[in-house]
Protein backbone atom coordinates (compact mmCIF):
# COMPACT_ATOMS: atom_id res chain seq x y z
CA UNK A 1 0.00 0.00 0.00
CA UNK A 2 1.04 3.43 -1.13
CA UNK A 3 2.31 5.19 2.28
CA UNK A 4 0.05 8.36 2.51
CA UNK A 5 2.37 11.49 2.94
CA UNK A 6 0.83 13.40 5.22
CA UNK A 7 1.34 14.33 8.71
CA UNK A 8 -0.86 13.92 12.36
CA UNK A 9 0.89 15.52 15.60
CA UNK A 10 -0.39 14.51 18.87
CA UNK A 11 0.47 17.08 21.39
CA UNK A 12 -0.03 15.30 24.68
CA UNK A 13 1.72 11.96 25.40
CA UNK A 14 -0.98 11.25 27.62
CA UNK A 15 -3.41 8.24 27.90
CA UNK A 16 -5.78 10.19 25.38
CA UNK A 17 -3.03 10.87 22.94
CA UNK A 18 -1.63 7.50 23.19
CA UNK A 19 -5.12 5.81 22.03
CA UNK A 20 -5.58 8.15 19.47
CA UNK A 21 -2.18 7.63 17.96
CA UNK A 22 -3.26 3.74 18.48
CA UNK A 23 -6.55 4.31 16.53
CA UNK A 24 -4.65 6.16 13.84
CA UNK A 25 -3.12 2.91 12.95
CA UNK A 26 -5.10 0.71 13.97
CA UNK A 27 -7.30 2.72 11.03
CA UNK A 28 -4.85 2.18 8.40
CA UNK A 29 -3.15 5.46 8.56
CA UNK A 30 0.07 5.36 6.91
CA UNK A 31 1.25 9.06 7.30
CA UNK A 32 3.41 9.95 9.92
CA UNK A 33 2.43 9.98 13.36
CA UNK A 34 4.21 12.41 15.72
CA UNK A 35 3.24 12.32 19.49
CA UNK A 36 4.50 15.11 22.04
CA UNK A 37 4.79 14.80 25.32
CA UNK A 38 6.17 16.93 28.27
CA UNK A 39 7.13 14.41 30.96
CA UNK A 40 9.77 12.04 30.44
CA UNK A 41 8.01 9.01 31.33
CA UNK A 42 5.96 6.86 28.12
CA UNK A 43 2.05 7.87 27.95
CA UNK A 44 0.55 6.10 31.13
CA UNK A 45 -3.08 5.70 32.61
CA UNK A 46 -3.43 8.82 35.74
CA UNK A 47 -6.05 6.81 38.07
CA UNK A 48 -3.55 4.06 39.48
CA UNK A 49 -1.59 7.40 40.58
CA UNK A 50 -4.10 7.72 43.60
CA UNK A 51 -5.18 3.63 44.36
CA UNK A 52 -2.90 0.91 43.27
CA UNK A 53 0.22 2.39 42.91
CA UNK A 54 -0.40 4.69 45.72
CA UNK A 55 -1.07 1.61 47.88
CA UNK A 56 2.13 -0.14 46.72
CA UNK A 57 0.00 -3.15 45.07
CA UNK A 58 1.03 -2.08 41.73
CA UNK A 59 3.96 -0.77 39.98
CA UNK A 60 3.87 2.10 37.71
CA UNK A 61 4.82 -0.20 34.59
CA UNK A 62 1.03 -1.77 35.00
CA UNK A 63 -0.32 2.11 34.04
CA UNK A 64 1.86 2.35 31.10
CA UNK A 65 -0.16 2.23 27.85
CA UNK A 66 1.78 0.54 25.62
CA UNK A 67 5.16 -1.60 26.57
CA UNK A 68 7.96 0.77 24.96
CA UNK A 69 8.73 -1.09 21.82
CA UNK A 70 5.05 -0.52 20.62
CA UNK A 71 5.82 2.71 19.71
CA UNK A 72 8.93 1.61 17.43
CA UNK A 73 6.70 -1.52 16.09
CA UNK A 74 3.71 0.72 14.48
CA UNK A 75 5.92 4.00 13.39
CA UNK A 76 4.56 6.54 16.36
CA UNK A 77 7.72 9.06 16.78
CA UNK A 78 7.48 9.60 20.55
CA UNK A 79 8.93 12.87 21.87
CA UNK A 80 9.49 12.53 25.32
CA UNK A 81 10.23 15.66 27.88
CA UNK A 82 9.35 17.90 25.24
CA UNK A 83 6.94 20.80 25.59
CA UNK A 84 5.36 22.31 22.19
CA UNK A 85 5.52 26.40 22.85
CA UNK A 86 3.55 27.73 19.78
CA UNK A 87 1.36 26.82 17.29
CA UNK A 88 0.97 28.81 14.21
CA UNK A 89 -2.26 27.30 12.82
CA UNK A 90 -1.74 29.13 8.82
CA UNK A 91 1.57 27.85 8.52
CA UNK A 92 0.19 24.58 9.97
CA UNK A 93 3.44 24.37 12.45
CA UNK A 94 4.53 23.36 15.93
CA UNK A 95 7.59 24.49 17.24
CA UNK A 96 8.98 22.45 20.33
CA UNK A 97 11.02 23.93 23.32
CA UNK A 98 14.66 24.37 21.74
CA UNK A 99 12.74 25.95 18.37
CA UNK A 100 12.44 22.74 16.42
CA UNK A 101 9.53 23.40 14.32
CA UNK A 102 6.87 20.41 12.87
CA UNK A 103 4.61 20.74 10.35
CA UNK A 104 1.42 19.55 10.63
CA UNK A 105 -1.90 18.51 7.94
CA UNK A 106 -3.97 17.84 11.13
CA UNK A 107 -3.25 18.53 14.82
CA UNK A 108 -4.76 17.10 18.14
CA UNK A 109 -4.64 18.64 21.65
CA UNK A 110 -4.92 16.33 24.28
CA UNK A 111 -3.04 18.55 26.15
CA UNK A 112 -4.71 17.42 29.40
CA UNK A 113 -4.51 19.60 32.47
CA UNK A 114 -2.95 20.88 35.25
CA UNK A 115 -3.49 21.27 39.06
CA UNK A 116 -4.76 23.79 40.50
CA UNK A 117 -2.46 25.58 42.78
CA UNK A 118 -3.26 27.09 46.69
CA UNK A 119 -2.27 30.21 46.86
CA UNK A 120 -1.40 30.77 50.73
CA UNK A 121 1.68 31.44 52.14
CA UNK A 122 3.71 28.74 52.81
CA UNK A 123 2.31 26.74 49.79
CA UNK A 124 5.95 26.73 48.75
CA UNK A 125 6.92 24.55 52.06
CA UNK A 126 8.87 21.35 51.69
CA UNK A 127 6.32 18.38 52.30
CA UNK A 128 3.51 20.61 50.72
CA UNK A 129 2.28 17.66 47.70
CA UNK A 130 0.05 17.89 44.32
CA UNK A 131 -0.67 14.77 42.83
CA UNK A 132 -0.60 14.77 38.92
CA UNK A 133 2.30 12.44 37.97
CA UNK A 134 3.86 9.51 38.26
CA UNK A 135 6.83 11.02 40.19
CA UNK A 136 4.98 12.90 42.69
CA UNK A 137 3.11 9.94 43.51
CA UNK A 138 5.75 8.06 44.27
CA UNK A 139 7.27 10.55 46.55
CA UNK A 140 3.54 10.35 48.39
CA UNK A 141 4.27 6.37 48.71
CA UNK A 142 7.71 6.83 50.29
CA UNK A 143 6.38 9.11 52.12
CA UNK A 144 3.41 7.70 53.41
CA UNK A 145 5.76 4.35 54.24
CA UNK A 146 6.86 6.63 57.49
CA UNK A 147 3.29 6.93 58.93
CA UNK A 148 3.21 10.92 59.08
CA UNK A 149 0.68 12.91 60.07
CA UNK A 150 -1.16 13.71 56.94
CA UNK A 151 -3.54 16.56 56.47
CA UNK A 152 -5.39 16.60 52.55
CA UNK A 153 -6.60 19.90 51.22
CA UNK A 154 -10.00 19.08 49.60
CA UNK A 155 -12.33 16.25 49.76
CA UNK A 156 -13.02 15.47 45.85
CA UNK A 157 -11.98 12.47 44.16
CA UNK A 158 -8.05 12.58 44.36
CA UNK A 159 -8.49 14.14 48.07
CA UNK A 160 -10.55 10.90 49.29
CA UNK A 161 -8.58 8.31 47.18
CA UNK A 162 -5.61 9.99 48.75
CA UNK A 163 -6.43 9.80 52.00
CA UNK A 164 -7.54 6.35 52.25
CA UNK A 165 -4.60 5.28 50.53
CA UNK A 166 -2.43 7.52 53.80
CA UNK A 167 -5.51 5.19 56.58
CA UNK A 168 -4.22 2.32 54.54
CA UNK A 169 -0.50 3.28 55.22
CA UNK A 170 -1.48 3.69 58.39
CA UNK A 171 -1.21 7.71 58.96
CA UNK A 172 -3.02 9.75 60.91
CA UNK A 173 -5.33 11.93 58.62
CA UNK A 174 -7.32 15.60 58.27
CA UNK A 175 -9.34 16.33 55.48
CA UNK A 176 -9.89 20.23 55.25
CA UNK A 177 -12.64 21.03 52.88
CA UNK A 178 -14.20 24.05 52.20
CA UNK A 179 -18.33 22.63 51.74
CA UNK A 180 -19.97 21.11 54.25
CA UNK A 181 -19.44 17.61 52.97
CA UNK A 182 -17.50 15.41 50.63
CA UNK A 183 -17.71 15.50 46.91
CA UNK A 184 -21.18 16.96 47.57
CA UNK A 185 -21.04 19.39 44.36
CA UNK A 186 -21.00 16.35 42.37
CA UNK A 187 -22.88 13.65 44.14
CA UNK A 188 -25.46 15.32 46.48
CA UNK A 189 -26.22 15.63 49.76
CA UNK A 190 -27.49 11.99 49.80
CA UNK A 191 -24.27 10.09 48.57
CA UNK A 192 -21.95 12.62 49.87
CA UNK A 193 -22.68 11.82 53.62
CA UNK A 194 -21.73 7.82 52.68
CA UNK A 195 -18.51 9.08 51.65
CA UNK A 196 -17.85 11.25 54.98
CA UNK A 197 -19.38 8.14 56.92
CA UNK A 198 -17.14 5.73 55.17
CA UNK A 199 -14.07 7.90 55.83
CA UNK A 200 -14.99 8.48 59.22
CA UNK A 201 -15.11 4.76 60.37
CA UNK A 202 -11.65 4.36 59.01
CA UNK A 203 -10.49 6.80 61.41
CA UNK A 204 -10.43 10.39 58.84
CA UNK A 205 -10.82 13.30 60.73
CA UNK A 206 -12.69 16.25 59.11
CA UNK A 207 -12.85 19.83 58.90
CA UNK A 208 -16.07 21.29 56.98
CA UNK A 209 -16.81 24.49 56.24
CA UNK A 210 -13.31 26.21 56.22
CA UNK A 211 -10.38 26.87 54.32
CA UNK A 212 -6.63 27.20 54.64
CA UNK A 213 -4.96 30.63 55.83
CA UNK A 214 -1.57 29.37 55.64
CA UNK A 215 1.12 26.65 56.14
CA UNK A 216 3.35 27.52 58.92
CA UNK A 217 6.50 25.84 58.40
CA UNK A 218 9.97 25.48 60.75
CA UNK A 219 13.43 25.80 58.76
CA UNK A 220 11.16 26.00 55.48
CA UNK A 221 8.86 22.63 56.01
CA UNK A 222 5.81 22.16 56.97
CA UNK A 223 4.80 21.69 60.60
CA UNK A 224 0.88 22.90 60.47
CA UNK A 225 -1.86 23.83 58.73
CA UNK A 226 -3.68 26.90 59.96
CA UNK A 227 -7.30 27.31 58.81
CA UNK A 228 -9.21 30.34 58.40
CA UNK A 229 -10.97 30.02 61.64
CA UNK A 230 -7.50 30.08 63.22
CA UNK A 231 -7.37 26.24 64.17
CA UNK A 232 -3.86 24.48 64.06
CA UNK A 233 -3.29 21.29 62.52
CA UNK A 234 -0.27 19.50 63.49
CA UNK A 235 1.20 18.41 59.52
CA UNK A 236 4.39 16.34 58.40
CA UNK A 237 2.80 16.04 55.22
CA UNK A 238 0.55 17.61 52.92
CA UNK A 239 -1.35 16.91 49.84
CA UNK A 240 -3.59 19.73 48.61
CA UNK A 241 -6.48 18.60 45.65
CA UNK A 242 -8.28 21.50 45.12
CA UNK A 243 -9.56 20.37 41.15
CA UNK A 244 -7.74 20.95 38.09
CA UNK A 245 -7.62 23.37 35.20
CA UNK A 246 -7.47 22.90 31.33
CA UNK A 247 -4.25 22.88 29.50
CA UNK A 248 -5.80 25.51 27.22
CA UNK A 249 -2.34 27.62 26.35
CA UNK A 250 -1.18 26.31 23.32
CA UNK A 251 -4.75 26.59 21.72
CA UNK A 252 -5.88 30.24 23.10
CA UNK A 253 -2.27 31.58 22.02
CA UNK A 254 -3.56 30.19 18.64
CA UNK A 255 -6.44 31.88 18.33
CA UNK A 256 -8.61 28.69 18.76
CA UNK A 257 -12.10 29.48 20.55
CA UNK A 258 -11.76 28.84 24.46
CA UNK A 259 -14.27 28.64 27.22
CA UNK A 260 -13.94 26.38 30.49
CA UNK A 261 -11.21 24.41 27.62
CA UNK A 262 -10.71 23.98 23.87
CA UNK A 263 -14.31 24.60 22.39
CA UNK A 264 -15.34 21.77 19.98
CA UNK A 265 -18.27 20.18 18.15
CA UNK A 266 -19.52 16.83 18.75
CA UNK A 267 -16.62 15.51 15.96
CA UNK A 268 -14.00 17.31 18.19
CA UNK A 269 -13.07 19.34 15.91
CA UNK A 270 -11.82 23.12 17.42
CA UNK A 271 -12.87 26.53 15.69
CA UNK A 272 -9.82 25.63 13.08
CA UNK A 273 -10.95 23.01 10.71
CA UNK A 274 -7.39 21.22 11.20
CA UNK A 275 -7.05 21.24 14.77
CA UNK A 276 -8.69 18.49 17.13
CA UNK A 277 -8.81 18.41 20.82
CA UNK A 278 -10.26 15.41 23.16
CA UNK A 279 -9.14 14.64 26.92
CA UNK A 280 -9.68 16.90 29.65
CA UNK A 281 -9.01 19.70 27.23
CA UNK A 282 -12.02 19.52 25.47
CA UNK A 283 -15.43 21.61 26.03
CA UNK A 284 -17.83 19.90 23.05
CA UNK A 285 -20.89 19.36 22.09
CA UNK A 286 -22.60 16.49 23.64
CA UNK A 287 -25.91 16.01 21.92
CA UNK A 288 -27.83 14.03 24.22
CA UNK A 289 -27.14 16.31 26.97
CA UNK A 290 -27.95 18.92 25.03
CA UNK A 291 -24.92 21.45 25.26
CA UNK A 292 -21.13 21.42 26.30
CA UNK A 293 -19.77 19.38 28.58
CA UNK A 294 -15.98 19.12 29.79
CA UNK A 295 -15.02 16.01 31.46
CA UNK A 296 -12.12 15.44 33.38
CA UNK A 297 -12.30 11.52 33.97
CA UNK A 298 -10.59 8.06 32.67
CA UNK A 299 -13.10 6.73 30.28
CA UNK A 300 -12.88 10.48 28.49
CA UNK A 301 -9.42 9.95 27.62
CA UNK A 302 -9.76 6.71 26.52
CA UNK A 303 -12.69 7.23 24.30
CA UNK A 304 -12.17 10.53 23.19
CA UNK A 305 -8.81 9.88 21.78
CA UNK A 306 -10.09 7.10 19.74
CA UNK A 307 -12.86 9.22 18.84
CA UNK A 308 -10.91 12.34 17.50
CA UNK A 309 -8.48 9.95 15.21
CA UNK A 310 -10.97 8.78 13.72
CA UNK A 311 -12.67 12.69 13.38
CA UNK A 312 -9.01 13.52 11.62
CA UNK A 313 -9.36 10.61 9.11
CA UNK A 314 -12.69 12.46 7.93
CA UNK A 315 -14.72 9.47 9.37
CA UNK A 316 -18.30 10.57 10.76
CA UNK A 317 -18.41 11.05 14.72
CA UNK A 318 -20.58 11.90 17.08
CA UNK A 319 -18.96 11.61 20.18
CA UNK A 320 -22.04 10.90 22.81
CA UNK A 321 -20.28 8.43 25.30
CA UNK A 322 -21.89 9.02 28.52
CA UNK A 323 -19.53 10.52 31.36
CA UNK A 324 -18.54 7.41 33.42
CA UNK A 325 -15.53 7.50 36.35
CA UNK A 326 -14.94 4.89 38.97
CA UNK A 327 -13.48 5.48 42.49
CA UNK A 328 -11.68 2.68 44.57
CA UNK A 329 -11.34 3.20 48.53
CA UNK A 330 -11.29 0.93 51.76
CA UNK A 331 -13.60 -1.83 50.80
CA UNK A 332 -15.96 0.34 48.11
CA UNK A 333 -15.91 0.05 44.88
CA UNK A 334 -17.81 2.38 42.68
CA UNK A 335 -18.69 3.21 38.82
CA UNK A 336 -20.85 6.16 37.81
CA UNK A 337 -22.69 7.42 34.92
CA UNK A 338 -24.27 10.32 33.75
CA UNK A 339 -24.57 13.93 33.88
CA UNK A 340 -26.04 15.82 36.76
CA UNK A 341 -25.68 18.71 39.72
CA UNK A 342 -27.05 19.29 42.81
CA UNK A 343 -29.07 21.64 41.30
CA UNK A 344 -30.81 19.31 38.57
CA UNK A 345 -32.39 16.63 40.49
CA UNK A 346 -35.43 16.13 42.51
CA UNK A 347 -34.28 12.89 44.71
CA UNK A 348 -31.82 10.45 44.97
CA UNK A 349 -33.50 7.08 44.94
CA UNK A 350 -31.48 4.21 46.18
CA UNK A 351 -32.14 0.52 45.64
CA UNK A 352 -30.69 -2.32 48.02
CA UNK A 353 -31.08 -5.71 49.18
CA UNK A 354 -32.28 -4.99 52.85
CA UNK A 355 -31.16 -8.40 53.95
CA UNK A 356 -27.26 -6.68 53.17
CA UNK A 357 -28.34 -4.14 55.94
CA UNK A 358 -27.25 -4.67 59.67
CA UNK A 359 -30.29 -6.01 61.69
CA UNK A 360 -32.62 -3.39 63.85
CA UNK A 361 -32.11 -0.60 61.79
CA UNK A 362 -34.89 1.80 61.08
CA UNK A 363 -35.20 1.78 57.59
CA UNK A 364 -32.55 1.81 54.73
CA UNK A 365 -30.93 4.97 55.05
CA UNK A 366 -30.25 4.25 58.65
CA UNK A 367 -29.28 0.82 57.51
CA UNK A 368 -26.74 1.80 54.86
CA UNK A 369 -25.40 4.72 57.20
CA UNK A 370 -24.86 2.19 60.68
CA UNK A 371 -23.16 -0.24 57.92
CA UNK A 372 -20.94 2.80 56.69
CA UNK A 373 -20.42 3.85 60.01
CA UNK A 374 -19.67 0.23 61.42
CA UNK A 375 -16.68 0.04 58.21
CA UNK A 376 -18.37 -2.33 55.94
CA UNK A 377 -20.16 -1.01 53.09
CA UNK A 378 -23.04 -2.72 51.81
CA UNK A 379 -23.69 -3.41 47.95
CA UNK A 380 -26.48 -0.48 46.43
CA UNK A 381 -27.22 1.24 43.38
CA UNK A 382 -27.89 5.04 43.67
CA UNK A 383 -30.04 6.96 40.99
CA UNK A 384 -30.05 10.46 40.32
CA UNK A 385 -33.37 11.47 39.45
CA UNK A 386 -35.82 13.99 37.91
CA UNK A 387 -39.63 14.13 37.04
CA UNK A 388 -38.86 10.29 36.80
CA UNK A 389 -36.18 10.71 34.61
CA UNK A 390 -32.99 8.78 35.90
CA UNK A 391 -30.23 11.04 35.09
CA UNK A 392 -27.22 9.43 36.77
CA UNK A 393 -26.44 6.10 38.24
CA UNK A 394 -24.32 4.43 40.37
CA UNK A 395 -23.61 0.62 41.34
CA UNK A 396 -21.40 0.29 44.41
CA UNK A 397 -19.84 -2.90 44.90
CA UNK A 398 -22.15 -4.33 42.59
CA UNK A 399 -20.81 -5.80 38.93
CA UNK A 400 -21.39 -6.04 35.74
CA UNK A 401 -24.41 -3.21 35.38
CA UNK A 402 -23.16 -0.39 33.97
CA UNK A 403 -24.86 -1.24 30.97
CA UNK A 404 -28.04 -1.42 32.02
CA UNK A 405 -27.46 1.72 34.19
CA UNK A 406 -26.18 3.76 31.52
CA UNK A 407 -29.32 2.28 29.29
CA UNK A 408 -31.87 4.35 31.97
CA UNK A 409 -29.94 7.04 31.82
CA UNK A 410 -29.76 7.79 28.18
CA UNK A 411 -33.52 7.10 28.43
CA UNK A 412 -33.95 9.70 30.89
CA UNK A 413 -31.95 12.06 28.90
CA UNK A 414 -34.28 11.50 26.10
CA UNK A 415 -37.07 12.70 27.88
CA UNK A 416 -38.17 8.83 29.16
CA UNK A 417 -39.31 8.46 32.85
CA UNK A 418 -39.51 5.38 34.51
CA UNK A 419 -41.91 3.80 37.62
CA UNK A 420 -39.53 5.26 40.40
CA UNK A 421 -41.52 2.61 42.88
CA UNK A 422 -39.81 -0.05 40.44
CA UNK A 423 -36.23 1.49 39.90
CA UNK A 424 -35.92 1.52 44.20
CA UNK A 425 -37.16 -2.41 44.17
CA UNK A 426 -34.31 -4.73 43.79
CA UNK A 427 -36.83 -7.54 42.72
CA UNK A 428 -37.41 -5.94 39.90
CA UNK A 429 -34.67 -6.34 37.07
CA UNK A 430 -32.98 -2.95 35.97
CA UNK A 431 -33.57 -3.93 32.22
CA UNK A 432 -37.54 -4.11 32.78
CA UNK A 433 -37.72 -0.48 33.61
CA UNK A 434 -37.28 0.19 29.94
Amino acid sequence: MEADGRTFVIIGASLAGAKAAETLRGEGFSGRVVLVGEEELPPYERPPLSKDFLLGRKPLEKAYVHDAKWYDENQVELLLGRRATAIDPDAHTVTLDGGESLSYDKLLLATGSRVRTLNVPGNDAEGVHYLRTAPQAETLLNAFRATPRVVVIGAGWIGLEVAAAAREHGCPVTVVEMDRLPLRRVLGDEVAALFRDLHLAHGVDFKFDVGVREFAADGGRVRSVVLENGTELPADLVVVGVGIVPATDLGEAAGLTVDNGIVADSSLRTSDPDIYACGDVVSWHHKLIGGRIRVEHWSNALNGGPAAARSMLGQSVDYDRLPYFFTDQYDLGMEYSGWVTPEDYDTVVFRCDRSELPEGSQGDEDGRRSSFLAGRTPPFLAFWVAGGRVLAGMNVNIWDVTSQIQDLVRAGLAGRAVDVAALADPDVPLSDLL
